[in-house]
């Protein structure tokens, strides 16, 4: 890193998920994954799930740089929408925008209700493994359906699903979804890179509500998470797919609300 040790920061949150948020349009600033672990820790650091830098980039508005609270590198979608808040704060977007993640080229808006709204890549088939299902929505994730989700163990369940072989070796988020009915779902989330629960997940909830597709459930489908509320809009089409695979997506958005909640210095 830099020589200078004092980096200013800022904390925002995104349906509970919580970031650090630094501005790296100068270039100074790169983190090793323990420097990245020393920031997101909640007891010696400033604690978040996730640390991001918001960067120049040559041709669309900015560039994201996403890692988990671990170091480990992802597409982030309640991230990317945190980070369109806060590259509009730099003035690098006015009203929408195009930016470069982990899995490519990204655009988002905002609405005028407020809310983001972040599109993401095509989806491809949702591969079938037993009663669960199984797609990538930028990142992998498996939906178990579950009832009475509020009460499901979570972690340990997602915990030994996240490790299991099948997923080797970079494992795999896992969602666990109550069908609530009226279009809407219930989910929680253990993600891998953070290895722990997490109060809600762009990523998880936009394959929550692809999946949940094939339970006949339509665009926009509505998800309540434990961290508040997000939607999720998308096309569909389905066709002679290989075996174990249904559905194919386009046109998928994930909206939700980005706030910042504080900015200060800190030191590595």
């Amino acid at each position: 890193m830099k020589s200078v040790s004092r980096i200013h920061f800022y904390k925002y949150q995104a349906a509970g998920n919580d970031f650090v948020v630094i501005d790296n349009t100068a270039g100074n600033w790169k983190f090793t994954k323990d420097q990245v672990a020393a920031v997101c820790d909640r007891r010696y650091g400033v604690g978040a799930d996730g640390l991001m830098l918001v960067e120049k980039h040559p041709s669309l508005n900015f560039n994201l740089e996403y890692f988990n609270s671990d170091g480990s590198q992802s597409l982030c979608g309640n991230g990317s929408r945190a980070a369109m808040h806060f590259a509009s704060k730099l003035g690098l977007v006015n009203g929408k925008g195009t930016f470069n993640a982990f899995d490519g080229k990204h655009s988002a808006e905002f609405l005028s209700n407020g809310l983001i709204k972040l599109m993401l890549n095509p989806v491809n088939g949702i591969k079938t493994i037993g009663t669960d299902l199984y797609l990538d929505t930028g990142s992998p994730h498996l939906i178990r359906f579950v009832d009475d989700v509020a009460s499901y163990p979570v972690y340990e369940e997602g915990r030994k699903i996240r490790y299991d072989e099948a997923f080797k070796p970079g494992g795999t988020n896992v969602n666990f979804v109550e069908l609530l009915g009226d279009n809407t779902i219930y989910v929680r989330t253990y993600e891998r890179g953070v290895e722990n629960e997490t109060l809600s997940c762009g990523t998880g909830v936009t394959a929550a509500a692809l999946a949940a597709s094939l339970k006949n459930y339509h665009s926009p489908v509505r998800i309540k998470t434990r961290g508040g509320d997000l939607a999720v809009e998308f096309k569909s089409s389905h066709s002679d797919l290989p075996a174990g695979q249904a559905g194919t997506f386009h046109e998928i958005s994930l909206i939700g609300p980005a706030k910042m909640v504080f900015e200060g210095d800190l030191e590595l």
